[in-house]
């Protein structure tokens, strides 16, 4: 293995598709729709994402600054929420539940780097949240992380690897709270 990181080659490597290339032209387009409509305007925003491939569910809220990365790489279920400034970086599929809050400046990232390669190819796994979660304020979640029924990843928390359903985690990184039951 070379002690040298090669960063021209990472930087001349073909990472997307033609037709990812094409998509990503066409959706810096097509977001200025969503970032420019009224706060309220919830059934507007499902019905850009849903013309850009995105699967959205019925009485979904994204609001007008969250961001997207890529909607054909998007689903989200019934009566979920994605927060103000919300990054959902979807280079790999993100599958968000039923129920689902993903609060204001939370983190969801499914793309990364192999660092174990000198010219860092770009990987995208994903990750996917099940039903009824709640990714606090300033969450992380990173690539290929799956987020169990019902759980809560807490303010400012780093999660890098699976929780369990129904568990409420918190810290950099996210560890083990306590369980989370409903009254």
């Amino acid at each position: 293995m070379s002690d040298t990181l090669d960063i021209k080659a990472n930087r001349t490597s073909s990472k997307y598709t033609i037709k990812e290339l094409f998509l990503r032209i066409l959706w810096g387009v097509g977001k200025v729709f969503i970032v420019c409509s009224p706060r309220p305007f919830f059934g507007w925003r499902r019905f850009v994402l849903r013309c850009f491939g995105a699967k959205v569910g019925a009485n979904v809220n994204i609001y007008p600054s969250a961001h997207i990365y890529f909607p054909w790489n998007f689903e989200i279920g019934d009566w979920s929420a994605i927060g103000e400034d919300a990054l959902i970086y979807n280079l790999g599929k993100v599958t968000i539940g039923k129920r689902v809050t993903v609060s204001h400046r939370a983190h969801v990232c499914a793309g990364t780097h192999d660092y174990g390669k000198p010219d860092l190819p770009l990987l995208k796994p994903p990750v996917n949240i099940y039903d009824q979660v709640w990714i606090c304020a300033d969450a992380f979640v990173g690539p290929d992380v799956v987020i169990g029924e019902g759980a809560i990843v807490g303010a400012c928390a780093v999660v890098v690897k699976n929780v369990e359903p129904w568990t409420i985690v918190a810290g950099n990184p996210a560890k083990f709270i306590k369980a989370r039951k409903l009254k």
